[in-house]
């Protein structure tokens, strides 16, 4: 098992040992690291120039740049794994498919360099965004023990306990996505899969002007 699932299996070990003990127990509220805050920032600045960038070809740079951030944040939050599927398929894969598309494309010059503003669909985004920032006062603070994965102890023991002998694999996320959701894995691959070939055919197909 890597350094991740060691400490996982660790902290849960104490927190149901603890629990049966009766102290209580204080959330821990994770710190934003500048480097998380200087990230955060970019990737919030590098998404609205790709919503508003008129060149299609700097949207497409500037979201591999978007993605290539969201990457780095995962590898702070210690999703490797994510960061290497975020980097490969957005900032790899999809950026490539675009590139593709835009050389059988015509390239149209624009004097300005970003779309003006939308105010009636910028309002309706903030109150979405207001609406969606309601919703994360139910999420559990880090190391709360109303959090899921410490209120199933029974649960998450079996997985961090048991996943190696069951399927040989030592990095517990990689054993749950490839083998106790690989149903699902394997629809997520099929889905990309066909949109890659879908898009294939119509750059052979298609001819823009």
């Amino acid at each position: 098992m890597d350094e991740g699932g060691r400490a996982a299996m660790i902290a849960a070990t104490a927190a149901s040992a603890v629990a049966a003990a009766g102290v209580s127990i204080t959330p821990t509220v994770a710190q934003v690291t500048p480097i998380e805050a200087s990230l955060l920032v970019f990737v919030v600045v590098t998404a609205l120039a790709t919503a508003l960038a008129r060149d299609v070809l700097a949207a497409v740079i500037v979201f591999g740049a978007y993605s290539l951030g969201m990457a780095a944040l995962y590898v702070f939050y210690r999703a490797p794994d994510v960061a290497l599927t975020e980097a490969a398929i957005s900032a790899g894969v999809t950026t490539v498919l675009l590139l593709l598309t835009l050389a059988k494309t015509t390239r149209i010059e624009h004097e300005a360099a970003f779309e003006s503003v939308d105010y009636p669909a910028a309002a309706a985004a903030g109150l979405l965004f207001v609406g969606l920032a309601f919703t994360t006062a139910d999420i559990p603070a880090v190391g709360s023990p109303d959090a899921p994965v410490w209120s199933n102890p029974d649960v998450t023991q079996w997985y961090l306990s048991e996943t190696y002998a069951v399927t040989g694999v030592e990095n517990t996320v990689m054993a749950v996505l490839a083998a106790f959701r690989g149903f699902d894995t394997f629809g997520e691959a099929v889905v990309v899969f066909a949109a890659g070939i879908a898009a294939l055919i119509v750059l052979r197909q298609e001819v823009f002007t």
